[in-house]
């Protein structure tokens, strides 16, 4: 079912969405500081309240199926943008950008991830367009994403690719930044500072994972005006998210589990989609597998919701037992396991020598001192 949708609102969506974004683009520009958790908070809730009144327009201007797939998109989005930060986190502490310019380097991450990921979404739906059997190329790669987001190394996240490696053998590069700056001038020669580093791994990083984020939102909704609309508003507000979650990021231990489970339901929801419109003649000689459950978006949407709380809520318990033993093991202190040089131990500072802490005596131990 097509959504039926003025076209006034399409037009207004995108000029008013890219107008947001210029405006805290300039904000960023002209005022580099390092917001606080008040100011993070304030923008963080603006973008949600802004997606859930998107939502409401299509709910009100269309129909509550299409409302759906656009909240569904867009928290699948919203969580793999989450994961995204985790890789943030690493380059910037990896390249040690100064506090004060890592919204700047963030709110061109973003950019460039939008850019990259309306051209996929672009040849996406063209692919979509003229070969129904790729929704099974993009299941089978959703699944296999899903296993190595579950199981896989992450070692690697945040190290140099091929293409940072090269550059800083071939391309002069100074030590230090100089500001937000890409180039600057030491003794009259021209370098390219650490930024130009920082921003080409934050692009590579972008590029793989807008490889993930557009099938799995192509296997909730084929609208390109959804799928636009709804990665443009998970990537609203990334940059104040990441100050906002700060340290907790690097807690919320499970969180990829969530989204590897996220993925994988996606994934197998495409190839069942696949199936019910499949045309390839050697599975069931050509004609769809009527058999198989198509999954509605509601179904989507309640998955994607428990998944990421479960997720979210199993890692701050964790974090919480974690702080706890801590706690625990503070307060016994590091007496508690200190070997003396004779081989006694000293428990809370007290020494366990058998001659100075003598066992108590058993029934019927001869206890009379012995004679002179």
């Amino acid at each position: 079912m097509e959504l039926e949708i003025p076209v006034w609102f399409e037009v207004g969506s995108f000029v008013v969405l890219i107008g947001i974004l210029l405006v805290d683009l300039l904000l960023v520009i002209r005022r580099p500081h390092v917001p606080s958790l008040k100011e993070s908070a304030l923008w963080v809730v603006f973008y949600v309240v802004l997606a859930l009144v998107f939502a409401l327009m299509i709910l009100l201007l269309g129909d509550g199926e299409h409302a759906g797939q656009f909240l569904a998109g867009w928290l699948t989005e919203y969580s793999l943008s989450i994961d995204n930060l985790f890789v943030f986190v690493i380059i910037m502490a990896r390249f040690a950008v100064p506090r004060e310019y890592q919204q700047r380097v963030l709110m061109i991450g973003i950019v460039i991830a939008l850019v990259l990921r309306g051209l996929f979404i672009l040849a996406g739906a063209a692919l979509i367009e003229s070969f129904s059997w790729i929704f099974f190329i993009f299941g089978a790669f959703l699944v296999y994403t899903a296993w190595q987001q579950a199981f896989g190394s992450h070692d690697d996240e945040g190290k140099d690719n091929g293409l940072i490696r090269m550059l800083k053998k071939r391309v002069a590069l100074s030590e230090h930044y100089d500001g937000g700056k890409i180039r600057t001038t030491i003794d009259g020669k021209r370098f390219f500072t650490p930024m130009l580093i920082v921003l080409l791994a934050i692009g590579s990083t972008d590029v793989l994972f807008a490889l993930d984020s557009i099938p799995a939102i192509f296997g909730i909704t084929q609208n390109a005006f959804i799928v636009f609309t709804a990665n443009i508003f998970a990537l609203m507000g990334l940059r104040q998210l990441y100050f906002l979650l700060g340290g907790l990021l690097e807690r919320l231990v499970y969180l990829h589990y969530g989204i590897a489970f996220i993925l994988g339901f996606i994934g197998v929801k495409l190839v069942f989609h696949a199936l019910h419109e499949n045309e390839l003649p050697f599975i069931n000689g050509g004609h769809p597998v009527e058999w198989v459950p198509e999954i509605n978006t509601w179904t989507s949407l309640g998955v994607i919701v428990v998944s990421m709380v479960v997720a979210t809520v199993a890692s701050l318990v964790k974090m919480r037992r974690d702080e706890r033993r801590t706690g625990e093991h503070a307060h016994l202190g590091p007496a508690e396991t200190h070997l003396n040089a004779d081989g006694s131990v000293d428990v809370e500072g007290h020494p366990t020598h058998s001659e100075e802490v003598p066992l108590p005596p058993r029934p019927g131990d001869d206890t009379t001192p012995p004679r002179a």
